[in-house]
């Protein structure tokens, strides 16, 4: 998708179809599934899992709409029924990035973006969906602001996480890095890197200035442990960063996520 926005592709339909996995036809979404798959113990298996009962406090019930949203397969069944559209758009000439139920249109123009959206519109009211009338815009990614897309945030020329991505992965590394911990600093940094060789794996496309204030960050939690149990109180800063430098926490196997950028970056060129 980048390589389009670099190519002049900046005028962005970001579209959301309003409560997708809930409102799915699973009628038509069956009728979907059989033009691609034919073993009869698949489809049975499918109709079983689209028609599981939804407990309430008030009783139960079978959805007749909607797929379980979260399900390993939901993405799978999303795109099944969502692939026509791919196709139309690819037969009218327009860029379109979609995986599951979140998608962009990339367009040269503000005409074709308004075009493409009229467009979109249509099939998905057609197809028993409809588009979320506030969430549905179209951007100028050249422009502040900008727009979402799967975790990152795109803007002017630019890439780096979104807010809520930016907000998960802190909270995950506030768990593991607890003043209160009573494992070995060997212990916690392991965990932490497990996080963040994940995260940074997703996220290595990032602008080269997302990583140096999380690096930082990161340190100054794993400061604050070590803080802590020399008796001291409150964040590790200050001369904090003298009694155990950058080098300490490297020589203890921390992942430096502005060095794994670097050599990415180094390996893109080769």
């Amino acid at each position: 998708m980048n390589e389009l926005l670099e190519a002049g592709h900046t005028m962005v339909v970001d579209a959301d179809i309003k409560s997708y996995f809930d409102t799915i036809p699973q009628q038509q979404l069956m009728e979907r599934v059989k033009e691609k798959v034919a073993d009869g113990k698949v489809l049975t298996l499918l109709e079983s899992y689209l028609n599981q009962d939804v407990m309430e406090t008030t009783g139960r019930w079978t959805p007749e709409v909607g797929t379980p949203q979260g399900a390993v397969i939901s993405p799978l069944l999303a795109n099944i029924y969502l692939d026509p559209l791919d196709q139309m758009m690819a037969r009218r000439g327009y860029e379109m990035v979609r995986y599951a139920d979140d998608f962009v249109i990339l367009c040269r123009s503000e005409e074709e973006a308004h075009g493409a959206l009229d467009m979109v519109k249509q099939w998905i009211e057609a197809v028993g969906l409809k588009l979320h009338p506030d969430k549905t815009r179209i951007v100028d990614a050249t422009k502040p602001g900008g727009f979402e897309f799967l975790g990152y945030h795109f803007e002017r020329g630019y890439r780096w996480p979104r807010k809520k991505s930016m907000k998960k992965f802190k909270d995950t590394i506030r768990a593991k890095t607890r003043r209160t911990s009573g494992q070995s600093l060997k212990t916690i940094i392991t965990n932490v890197n497990k996080t963040l060789v994940g995260w940074f794996e997703y996220f290595k496309h990032s602008h080269k200035t997302t990583f140096r204030p999380l690096d930082r960050w990161i340190r100054m939690r794993l400061r604050s442990i070590l803080r802590k149990r020399k008796g001291g109180r409150g964040r590790g800063r200050g001369l904090d960063q003298l009694r155990w430098p950058n080098t300490f926490f490297a020589e203890q196997g921390l992942i430096f996520m502005v060095t794994a950028h670097a050599q990415a970056c180094q390996s893109s060129m080769r």
